[in-house]
C-alpha cells in the first residue's frame, strides 16, 4: 500500500479523460503489468468534476463529472494501492456555480451576495464612480496591483432590479448577447413588425460581429437603442471564474464543505490552484499578500489536517523571490517549478552546475519538493530568473519555440509572465535519448516525482488540437487524450518502456527518499555523478554526459539499472 503524503515515490497526472475517454481507461492503464510498481499515487485534474471552463479549473460544483468518472472508478484506484491527489480552486467559481446563479436571480436578497467579491463595496472609499457604474480606484492603489489580464478585472452583472453591479473577476470571462428575432422586440416594446425584422436584423448582425450592444450603430432607428440595449442586458448569459471573498464566512463553509468531498473520493493529498489570489486588500499587490495569504493557509490547514489531509500550494513566483522557501518553512510541500528549465538549460550547455547548486539548495534547506517535467500547464521558465541569467532563460524561450512550442504572454507584457507550451519531449527536439536522460535527472532530483501521462508515452506538439481550439488554446498542445489502442502501441516504444524501467527503480529502492541523502559528486565538465543513500546503506547512482545523453543508472551492488 502506499505510505501516504509523506512519500517520495512517483505519481501519474492526467486528465480523467487522458487515456481511453474517461477515468476507468486510467484505471485499465494503472492495473496493467507494465505499470505494476511504477506508481503510488495518481493525480487527476479538476475536469473529474462539474466545471465548464479551462479544462477543469471553473467549477461548478465538486460532484464527479458523470461523463468522465464514478465512485467506482475512485474506488478502483484504491483498489490498486494508489494514493489520490485532486485540486481544490481556491481563489474562484464558475458563473453556473449555485451561489452565483442564486446572486443573479435574487440580488440583494440572496445569501451569497458577499460569497463573491463586489467590486463597488471593496474599493468604497478608495476611489471615484465611473460612469459606467464601477469604482475607478486612486491611482496609487491601483499602481502596485497584479492583473492577469487587460484592464480591470470585472465583470458586470445584472441584478433583477435592473442593476448593473461590478463582481471581481481575475481569470476568464465572457459575456454572450441573445440573438433577437421580430417577436421579442414587439413583445418588449411598442414596434411595428417590419421594423422589428429591420433592427433585429441590423443587432444580430452587429452582434455576429463581435460587437457589443454599445458599439451598435443604429442609424434611421436610433430611437430604438435604449430599449433594445436595456433587453440585451437583461437577457445578457455569462461564462466565467468568479473569485470567491475570504472574508465571508459562507466562502469558509464552503471550502471545509469541498475538503470533506474531497477526503470521502479518497483523497490524500489536495492541491490548491491559485491560492495566492484569494486574498485581497487594496492598494496591495494582491498575489501573495503578506501576512494574509498564510492566514488563509493556515486556517485552511487546520480544516484538511483534521480530515487526514496533506495540502500543496501552487503558485508560479521567481527563484529570486524565494517564495518557494517560504511555502517550505510554513512545513508544505512546494512544487518545483524550476527543475523543466534547468534540465533544458544543462543540455543546451552541456553545464550541469546551475542545476547542481539548485539540487543541493533543496536538500541543504529541508525543501520538500513536487518535481516534475512537463505538465498540463505548460514549461515554466521565467520562474528562473534569480537562478538562471535572463539572457539564457530568452534562449531557452527561443530554442523552445524553434521547436514548435508557443509562448503564453500575459497581455502582451513578456517580461511580466510567460511561460511555454510545449509537451517536453519536443522541448527536447523529439529526442529519445534527451527525454530518457532527463527522466532519469527528475527521477534522481530530490522530491516527489509527478509523472505528465503525455512524457511517459513521449507524446509531441499537437498543434491541431490548438487550431481546433481556436483563441487561448495554446495550452491544448500537451493536452492530447490517448485511445486505448494508443497507449497499447506505445507501451511497445523503447522510450517508453525506458521510462518504466526508471519509475519501477525509483519506487522500489530504498536509497530515494526524504530522508534520503543526495550527494553530487565530481565530474568532470560536461558530466554529471549523482548518488543517493537511504535506507540500510542503499544506494543508487547515475552517472551521465550531458553532450551526449549517454547515462547509465545502478544500484549499491553494481547491477546496471538503465544505460544509453
Amino acid at each position: 500500500m502506499a505510505d501516504g503524503p509523506a512519500s517520495a515515490r512517483p505519481m501519474l497526472n492526467l486528465y480523467p479523460d487522458s487515456v481511453g475517454g474517461r477515468l476507468a481507461g486510467a484505471v485499465s492503464l494503472l492495473a496493467r503489468p507494465e505499470l505494476a510498481g511504477v506508481f503510488d499515487a495518481v493525480y487527476v485534474l479538476p475536469s473529474l468534476f462539474h466545471t465548464d471552463l479551462d479544462r477543469g479549473f471553473s467549477v461548478i460544483d465538486y460532484g464527479l463529472d458523470e461523463r468522465l468518472a464514478t465512485h467506482d472508478d475512485l474506488a478502483a484506484l484504491r483498489d490498486l494501492g494508489l494514493d489520490l491527489k485532486l485540486d481544490v480552486v481556491l481563489n474562484h467559481c464558475s458563473v453556473l456555480s449555485p451561489q452565483f446563479q442564486d446572486l443573479l436571480r435574487r440580488g440583494d436578497a440572496s445569501p451569497y451576495r458577499d460569497f463573491f467579491v463586489d467590486w463597488n463595496r471593496f474599493w468604497a472609499g478608495h476611489g471615484e464612480m465611473t460612469d459606467e457604474g464601477y469604482v475607478q480606484p486612486d491611482p496609487e492603489l491601483l499602481a502596485p496591483m497584479f492583473f492577469r489580464k487587460p484592464g480591470l478585472p470585472i465583470l458586470m452583472v445584472r441584478f433583477p432590479d435592473g442593476r448593473d453591479v461590478p463582481y471581481w473577476n481575475t481569470f476568464y470571462q465572457e459575456v454572450v448577447y441573445p440573438r433577437l428575432d421580430p417577436q421579442d422586440l414587439m413583445a418588449e416594446m411598442p414596434i411595428q413588425y417590419g421594423t422589428a425584422r429591420e433592427v433585429a436584423a441590423l443587432v444580430n448582425a452587429a452582434l455576429d460581429a463581435g460587437r457589443a450592444p454599445r458599439e451598435i450603430e443604429w442609424g434611421a432607428y436610433e430611437r430604438y437603442r435604449e430599449p433594445v440595449t436595456r433587453l440585451l442586458a437583461d437577457r445578457r448569459r455569462y461564462l466565467g471564474q468568479m473569485d470567491v471573498n475570504v472574508r465571508s464566512p459562507l466562502v469558509w463553509d464552503f471550502y471545509e464543505e469541498t475538503l470533506r468531498t474531497l477526503a470521502g473520493y479518497g483523497a490524500s493529498i489536495v492541491r490548491l490552484d491559485a491560492f495566492a489570489y484569494a486574498s485581497k486588500v487594496p492598494g496591495r499587490r494582491n498575489f501573495l499578500n503578506e501576512p494574509e495569504t498564510w492566514e488563509v493557509l493556515g486556517r485552511l490547514r487546520g480544516i484538511a489536517d483534521g480530515l487526514g489531509l496533506s495540502l500543496l500550494p501552487e503558485i508560479h513566483a521567481t527563484y529570486a523571490e524565494g517564495v518557494h522557501e517560504r511555502i517550505a518553512r510554513e512545513g508544505y510541500l512546494t512544487y518545483d517549478f524550476f527543475l523543466p528549465g534547468l534540465i533544458l538549460d544543462a543540455f543546451e550547455r552541456a553545464d550541469a552546475s546551475t542545476l547542481e547548486r539548485w539540487a543541493g539548495e533543496v536538500v541543504e534547506r529541508g525543501i520538500r519538493t513536487v518535481t516534475m517535467l512537463g505538465c498540463h500547464d505548460g514549461i515554466p521558465l521565467l520562474d528562473l530568473e534569480g537562478l538562471v541569467p535572463t539572457e539564457r532563460i530568452e534562449a531557452l524561450v527561443g530554442t523552445v519555440v524553434e521547436r514548435g512550442g508557443h509562448v503564453k504572454n500575459l497581455h502582451g507584457q513578456r517580461e511580466t509572465y510567460y511561460q511555454v507550451n510545449a509537451t517536453y519531449h519536443s522541448a527536447l527536439g523529439a529526442d529519445d535519448r534527451s527525454l530518457l536522460l532527463a527522466r532519469a535527472i527528475h527521477l534522481f532530483m530530490p522530491g516527489r516525482p509527478q509523472v505528465w501521462y503525455l512524457d511517459l508515452f513521449a507524446g509531441t506538439n499537437d498543434h491541431e488540437a490548438v487550431a481546433r481550439a481556436g483563441v487561448g488554446g495554446h495550452k491544448e498542445i500537451n493536452r492530447t487524450n490517448l485511445t486505448a489502442e494508443e497507449v497499447e502501441r506505445r507501451l511497445a516504444w523503447p522510450v517508453v518502456r525506458d521510462q518504466l524501467t526508471l519509475l519501477r527503480f525509483r519506487h522500489a529502492s530504498p536509497a530515494f527518499g526524504f530522508d534520503a541523502r543526495l550527494e553530487i559528486l565530481p565530474a568532470p565538465p560536461g558530466r554529471l555523478a549523482w548518488r543517493w543513500t537511504g535506507e540500510g546503506g542503499a544506494t543508487a547512482l547515475l552517472e551521465a554526459d550531458l553532450a551526449t545523453r549517454s547515462f547509465t543508472v545502478s544500484d549499491g551492488e553494481g547491477n546496471v539499472v538503465l544505460a544509453q
